[in-house]
């Protein structure tokens, strides 16, 4: 997620047996060409939708769509207070009827299901996985909701949403199914309706550990472990995917499965950044709890300077600086290069003091200042740590005066529910376009330096550059590195010392709502910006692969460029586990073999 503003205001900062029966797969029917709509013949009589709504406890309901409030004029009171709802992910979670990102200018709108299961357990998800299966319905799976490209929301569907499955368990020494040899080690079960804040919560804020997970506190823990996932301290633990222990998931014949490194352990694989609705519906996960440093903290400023030719140098000299000092594991989060000749920093750090972190940044400050003529920093540089047992703990940070975050306005908010100041730009947005792509560490070699200041000047005429470094895994342990090997992800995150983000969008907006539709004149122009900046970007890594989450809607080669050379594994346990498509999202794994809306199979 950007989080450009990232904490502007900081201060200072019982075990079955190892041996399991063999897998019984539901005997394969002929695939239907097509999955049927509301006043299809073959849509489920209300007598059908009445035995589903028993098989899962009355939990079946009729998903409204709030945006209808708008339909009778954009200015009116009740629209007016949507909008502003609008921007509060909190209110859009608990709204079965709504996604986090509104939509993507010309390609799709968030639409509602139908009905939706809001399930409790793993049997109501295995009785809506059945039902869909054997009416020939599309089927949408949510959680946090926060899909780019839509994948948490189609029309004509039904739902599977697990925003209520949100119990979290700690264990001193837990031991996956079937794994009776393996090594007990501390760990977390969360259930698919978790959101990384409430998993911080419990595990950092009241354990003193840490479990790896998103930076957006919104973001749902299942579907980011699915998607391979990185936080503010990736650089240091990892990708959020590589502590995946072990999932209870449904798969498409409507079985409950345990999947880890002993039981379906090509299942578990898949689920480790494989994409998600994709495999199965996931209804737990068990995470690797991880030693938590002392301190957390960050440094934020901005530097600008006054010509072009001072802003190259100010790029040869960050370049540098970052190999030498920056690029390891202590550090992590953003670099924006800006088209206004500006470089924004909005870093992280772990493991370091606040006069360490100083200490580091001192030569690049002495730099900056000895060219006073030519370089300017508005506000000074915010350098500082916190203990990092408070770092999600809002009620800490307010009695020490630390900003940050946002609070839940609603009457009946859950106390401490927040989110980055910085995150709130992407509430209910429109995309216009987003681009990714992982920058290989050769880049930092002193014979291509220039290389990457060219190209990063270049791009910034176009449009702005974010350099996301932990989400790249140069620089990371050896364990870490090591882990993510063994995930679904493209590769190239493992020899990448950052992934170089493009993107651009508006406020909420909605097609065909008078004085609230998207502006796709400005769309138009600004994704062809964002193109041709990825385009100098992409010069020096034509093959460096995107990040599945963060990428373009109209990725040609998104197998290739999502799971580089896994995504042939990844097919093959796609056809084991779900041989007639039930599970479609756009851009994942078999999705080619349907149309673009899920609905008619092509091959």
């Amino acid at each position: 997620m950007n989080r450009r503003t990232l904490l502007k205001h900081l201060a200072s900062l019982p075990l079955l047996s190892a041996l399991e029966p063999c897998i019984s797969f539901a005997a394969a029917t002929p695939a239907s060409k097509s999955r049927v709509r509301p006043g299809d013949p073959a849509w489920p009589t209300a007598a059908s939708w009445g035995k589903l709504k028993q098989q899962v406890g009355g939990n079946l309901i009729q998903v409204d769509f709030p945006l209808k409030a708008c339909e009778s004029g954009p200015r009116t009171p009740a629209c007016e207070a949507l909008w502003k709802d609008l921007s509060n992910p909190f209110f859009i979670g608990d709204t079965p009827g709504l996604t986090q990102t509104m939509g993507w200018a010309n390609a799709w709108a968030t639409k509602p299901s139908v009905y939706a299961v809001p399930a409790r357990n793993a049997d109501d998800i295995a009785a809506a996985v059945n039902f869909a299966r054997d009416n020939r319905l599309r089927l949408v799976v949510k959680g946090g909701g926060h899909s780019y490209q839509g994948t948490s929301n189609a029309a004509d569907s039904l739902l599977i949403w697990t925003r209520h499955l949100d119990e979290i368990t700690l264990h001193d020494a837990f031991v996956p199914q079937g794994c009776a040899n393996a090594k007990p080690q501390p760990a977390a079960t969360l259930g698919a309706g978790v959101i990384w804040l409430h998993a911080y919560d419990a595990v950092t804020t009241r354990a003193g550990k840490y479990v790896q997970g998103g930076g957006c506190t919104t973001v749902g823990v299942a579907g980011l472990i699915q998607s391979g996932g990185f936080g503010s301290f990736s650089k240091h633990y990892g990708t959020a995917a590589s502590s995946l222990l072990e999932a209870e998931v449904v798969t498409a014949d409507g079985k409950v499965r345990i999947a880890n490194a002993c039981m379906n352990p090509d299942l578990f694989w898949a689920l480790k950044g494989g994409g998600g609705g994709t495999f199965g519906v996931i209804s737990k996960i068990t995470l690797r709890l991880h030693a938590l440093p002392e301190f957390a903290g960050g440094a934020f400023f901005t530097v600008k300077a006054t010509s072009d030719a001072a802003f190259r140098r100010l790029l040869e000299q960050f370049i540098a600086f970052y190999k030498t000092s920056l690029f390891n594991d202590h550090w992590g989060e953003q670099a924006h290069v800006n088209g206004d000749n500006s470089l924004e920093i909005s870093m992280v750090s772990h493991g370091l003091t606040t006069g360490q972190g100083k200490q580091i940044w001192q030569p690049f400050l002495d730099w900056i200042a000895k060219s006073s003529a030519d370089y300017s920093i508005a506000a000074p540089p915010i350098i500082g740590s916190m203990p990092a047992c408070y770092w999600w703990d809002p009620e800490w940070r307010k009695q020490h005066d630390i900003g940050g975050f946002v609070a839940d306005p609603r009457p009946n908010a859950r106390p401490g529910d927040v989110w980055w100041d910085g995150d709130g730009d992407q509430v209910g947005w429109v995309i216009y376009a987003f681009e990714s792509l992982w920058m290989p560490a050769s880049l930092l070699e002193e014979s291509t330096q220039a290389q990457l200041v060219d190209a990063l000047f270049a791009a910034s005429r176009h449009r702005g550059v974010g350099l996301h470094f932990n989400k790249g895994l140069a620089g990371a342990p050896a364990e870490a590195v090591g882990a993510a090997r063994d995930t679904a992800t493209n590769p190239a995150v493992l020899d990448a010392f950052a992934l170089a983000i493009i993107a651009a969008g508006e406020d909420h907006a909605y097609p065909g709502l008078p004085g609230r539709e998207p502006d796709l004149a400005t769309a138009r122009k600004k994704s062809d910006a964002v193109a041709k900046s990825m385009d100098e970007i992409r010069k020096l890594a034509p093959n460096g692969g995107a990040y599945v989450s963060e990428s373009n809607y109209f990725e040609r080669s998104f197998g290739e460029a999502y799971w580089g050379s896994n995504y042939a594994r990844l097919k093959e346990v796609k056809k084991k586990y779900d041989p007639d498509g039930l599970f479609f999202v756009h851009n994942g794994v078999g999705s080619d073999d349907w149309s673009a809306d899920g609905f008619t199979r092509l091959k």
